[in-house]
């Protein structure tokens, strides 16, 4: 499951839920219940779906019982049966038992440090780093090495207005840990996805990019253009 949809559906849980009409909501949830099958199923990043249901927990309290009047499409019964719904997803995510795996070969401790230091390098969310540090001690002295946290500062906020001085700082009383989480505050993290939805300007269609498209043009690369899940939902705005 690319981590797209569920950022997708996150921003429509925080905002664009009493925009939708009763068949996209139902078609929300549909997909929503899909979503939580698979995790259950092959325990993939559960913590992006319990964000999610966190959100749309949230957010239904708000408008079922807080603002007074529904605001929702439908009755507000059916809200709060989905409301109930969700509750019992969020408990099924955290009883959630992910089997301990056996392997007889190389495992990830026996990688010399430099290459266990390499992985982390490669990891692009704050979260991950942290719980990874938390499995052996010494990744917990791998996950706090200043130049990885500086690294993850440069990839996330150099491009931000009053950041992009961050790749040029070489003063070593830096607690570039505490930049992160201060920057992280104040800025968009740098998204990423395991396949995007791109446009075609040429074509006027849009596409997952690992599966592509027979495109016409010319020169195809130059036609596209990466859509966000926010700019997704911007396209459907008048």
């Amino acid at each position: 499951m690319s981590f797209y949809l569920p950022q997708l559906f996150q921003l429509i849980a925080r905002s664009q839920l009493t925009s939708l009409s009763g068949a996209a909501q139902k078609n929300y949830f549909n997909i929503l219940e899909k979503i939580v099958r698979k995790v259950l199923e092959d325990h993939y990043n559960p913590r992006l779906v319990k964000e999610l249901l966190q959100d749309l927990s949230s957010t239904l309290h708000s408008l079922t019982i807080h603002v007074g009047r529904c605001v929702l499409v439908g009755n507000v019964n059916i809200w709060l049966c989905r409301l109930e719904t969700i509750v019992k997803w969020q408990q099924e995510l955290n009883n959630m038992q992910i089997p301990k795996q056996m392997y007889t070969g190389l495992s990830f401790n026996d990688l010399p440090l430099y290459m266990q230091n390499k992985i982390l390098c490669k990891l692009s969310d704050a979260c991950d780093i942290i719980n990874l540090g938390q499995a052996t001690p010494t990744l917990h002295v791998l996950s706090e090495n200043r130049t990885l946290w500086k690294k993850l500062c440069q990839f996330h906020f150099s491009d931000k207005p009053f950041c992009r001085n961050l790749g040029l700082t070489r003063a070593d009383n830096v607690d570039w840990k505490l930049m992160y989480f201060t920057l992280q505050k104040h800025y968009p993290m740098k998204e990423q996805y395991g396949d995007t939805l791109h446009f075609c300007k040429h074509c006027s269609i849009l596409f997952w990019k690992d599966f592509g498209h027979p495109c016409t043009a010319n020169d195809p690369d130059s036609c596209l253009m990466p859509i966000s899940p926010q700019h997704f939902i911007d396209l459907f705005k008048f």
